[in-house]
């Protein structure tokens, strides 16, 4: 019996650096993971400012953190022609969604006249109906690749959005967290968006059992 148990106390004590060593290298990995989403979101940012280019820009921002997540680490040329192969369709996406957010607007405005009834629940499913869509693009740009099609990209976010009611909670929830650190402090947008992006590939692998990098 106290052969068997100093055997046990030697083996815990051989695995108890190698524990400590995971973990360490665990929260190293966390680190950069976030760290890399700040920098994302500072591209993210810098190629959406036409607006028009938001979906290509999205989906190149979450390429390029798969590309991190997979041992695969991409650079700003990289990411640049992400970009540019991502616009090619995108551009159309762009657009559309400009029009849709021109249209939501409008209708918000239109319920801040006094007298108009039911203006607060209109209101209200005016928002729902903006964030969800947005959790559709984002879906859709955490699965783009090279090459892939924005149509059935789109048509498989909404089979997902449909079908993973926790991830779209998920994505909801990263949208009012953005929605409130920038409007706490605006240049909080920058890396908070980087970190949206983030969870959108997150829900993206999680639906679809992808590995998250290499073991």
């Amino acid at each position: 019996m106290t052969t068997h148990r100093i055997a046990e106390e030697d083996r815990m004590a051989r695995e108890r650096p190698r524990r400590r060593a995971s973990r360490t290298r665990g929260g190293g990995q966390a680190f950069a993971l976030f760290a890399e989403c700040l920098l994302t979101g500072v591209w993210f940012v810098v190629v959406a400012l036409p607006v028009v280019t938001v979906p290509a820009a999205l989906a190149a921002s979450a390429r390029h953190l798969a590309g991190h997540l997979d041992g695969t680490p991409a650079s700003l040329l990289d990411f640049l022609r992400d970009v540019r192969e991502a616009w090619h369709g995108g551009w159309l996406v762009g657009l559309a969604s400009i029009g849709a957010a021109l249209f939501l607007t409008a209708d918000l405005a239109v319920l801040t006249i006094e007298g108009v009834p039911g203006r607060s629940v209109v209101a209200l499913l005016v928002m729902i109906v903006a964030g969800l869509a947005a959790t559709v693009l984002l879906r859709a740009s955490a699965a783009w690749e090279a090459g892939a099609s924005w149509k059935d990209l789109f048509a498989g976010a909404m089979r997902d959005a449909r079908g993973d009611v926790g991830g779209t909670g998920i994505l909801l929830g990263g949208l009012l967290v953005l929605v409130a650190c920038t409007w706490a402090l605006w240049i909080l947008f920058v890396p908070m968006s980087g970190c949206l992006i983030g969870a959108a590939l997150a829900v993206h692998r999680r639906r679809h059992g992808t590995a998250a990098g290499p073991s």
